[in-house]
């Protein structure tokens, strides 16, 4: 019975110690490896992913540093935003932004319908709704309403949840580094410690090249 718990004891205390050396581990770099890597769509670039949803107030302040950094990214680095997709809600949001990208509006519309969700409090989740928002910036309401309900936004909304999945992202704001690594606020230290991450791991990933 001693042996028993003594090897119980033992199994516990090295397992602690493993999962220890891995949050420090974790801590030291600001970031983790994703497992399995993910391949990128273009092989001579760095791919930059941030997954983010527009209901979410950390990815509302980190927003500003985001867009500061994509002014001066390198020239090398392929930015993409992935909306993530956890719940209904989140699809509604994701939905639009998929709306927005393929009319080409996102630029018009992704900061404002930041502040629209964030500082507004509006409900932006109905058809009807989006449809007023998207109008009010320009485009057309029988251009929206055709790319809100066609086959190739259905498909993103199927692929989004997926890829999340594959890149093991549970929250947002997340950024991923050439299929490779992944880093949020919590393993950066902070939301601002991880452009400082993402800087140091396209570095990283440009001298692998």
């Amino acid at each position: 019975m001693l042996k028993k718990i003594v090897g119980l004891a033992l199994v516990i205390f090295f397992v602690s110690f493993a999962t220890l050396l891995k949050a420090e581990e974790q801590s030291s770099t600001g970031y983790e490896a994703v497992a399995p890597p993910q391949p990128t769509a273009n092989p001579a670039k760095i791919e930059v992913i941030e997954f983010f949803w527009y209901g979410c107030p950390h990815c509302y302040s980190f927003e500003p540093s985001l867009t500061t950094w994509l002014k001066a990214k390198p020239e090398n680095v392929d930015f993409i935003r992935i909306p993530a997709i956890f719940n209904e809600q989140w699809g509604k949001h994701a939905k639009a932004y998929f709306t927005a990208e393929a009319l080409g509006v996102i630029d018009k519309i992704h900061a404002d319908f930041f502040d629209a969700i964030q500082e507004k409090k509006q409900e932006l989740e109905t058809e009807d709704q989006l449809a007023k928002f998207f109008t009010a910036h320009g485009v057309k309401e029988a251009d929206f309403r055709e790319t809100y309900n066609s086959f190739m936004i259905d498909a993103k909304m199927r692929q989004a949840p997926a890829l999340a999945a594959k890149y093991g992202i549970t929250g947002v704001p997340a950024i991923v580094v050439n299929g490779k690594y992944k880093t949020n606020g919590t393993l950066a230290g902070s939301q601002e410690k991880m452009i400082d991450v993402v800087n140091a791991l396209i570095k990283k990933e440009s001298g692998a090249k």
